[in-house]
């Protein structure tokens, strides 16, 4: 950045050019890094301001149905948008019980994801959903799935010279049952004690096709459970089912004390809140 402070591109080429070599922080909402940074826990350096970006901010749908979110888009935009109303209402329904209305206005889809704290909202119901990330950097785009996305608290596989451009999420088949649960400790915009997403892609004779669950707050990552996925998948609706896949699901999670409660809180927590949600879906 030429020993420039902050810098606000216009276009992702000029941001790409200026982030490259530069030991430089990345702004999109600024709800995160402004907290970090009053907090002590991020120093202050060199900043590159996304929001002067054109386009980047965008929602569509693309000819085969999928859903594409551009990393700036707000989480009220996407709360209130008509297209991810129509293709993925449950996740407009999750943004929209994020925070307060005056911090979805501020805060971006790419700024939440790439925070990549694992107390957040979007992640979770983005993983049942299969979303995946498309990258910018300067050898071109990449695109990969969420599941993977993240390495640990507050750390992705982001590379220094990348900037996450936008979430790509595929069509939703009708016969998926999607819910999100989330419990609070306190108020409504606090962070969940322990929240669970889950997609049941139920088959014509009852049973359970594909499934998906994922949970935040739970460990160090927005976490996908296979384990308990593979208990259900096939199985018929059932109480048995539904408690050998809770269990599954707490064998899995490992997850952190905090002021929300223990480790070992937050691990009951997990498996009752993924045993009520999965009897509502079922």
């Amino acid at each position: 950045m030429s020993g420039a402070l902050y810098a606000r591109p216009t276009s992702l080429e000029d941001a790409l050019e200026v982030l490259a070599g530069a030991d430089a922080q990345l702004l999109a909402g600024g709800t995160a890094l402004t907290l970090l940074r009053k907090q002590g826990l991020v120093e202050r350096g060199p900043t590159i301001d996304l929001g002067g970006i054109r386009g980047l901010d965008g929602i569509s749908e693309e000819a085969d149905g999928r859903l594409v979110i551009g990393a700036m888009a707000t989480l009220r935009s996407i709360e209130t948008s008509p297209v991810v109303r129509r293709l993925a209402p449950v996740l407009a329904d999750v943004v929209g019980r994020v925070a307060t209305v005056r911090i979805r206005n501020q805060a971006t889809i790419g700024g939440n994801l790439a925070h990549a704290d694992p107390a957040q909202d979007p992640p979770p119901i983005l993983l049942v959903l299969d979303a995946e990330v498309e990258i910018a950097g300067p050898r071109g785009r990449r695109r990969l799935p969420l599941d993977g996305f993240f390495v640990d608290v507050f750390e992705t596989i982001l590379r220094p010279e990348e900037i996450l451009v936008a979430i790509r999420v595929p069509p939703v088949a009708p016969t998926s049952r999607i819910g999100y649960e989330k419990f609070l400790p306190r108020t409504a915009d606090d962070y969940a004690t322990v929240s669970v997403a889950v997609r049941l892609d139920v088959a014509a004779d009852g049973s359970f096709g594909d499934v998906r669950i994922a949970l935040g707050s739970a460990a160090a990552v927005p976490l996908r459970v296979p384990a308990a996925e593979a208990v259900l998948r096939g199985a018929s609706p059932s109480e048995a089912a539904i408690a050998a896949a809770a269990e599954a699901v707490i064998a899995a999670v490992d997850p952190m004390d905090d002021a929300r409660g223990s480790a070992d809180y937050k691990r009951e927590m997990a498996g009752v809140w993924t045993r009520r949600l999965l009897r509502s879906l079922s």
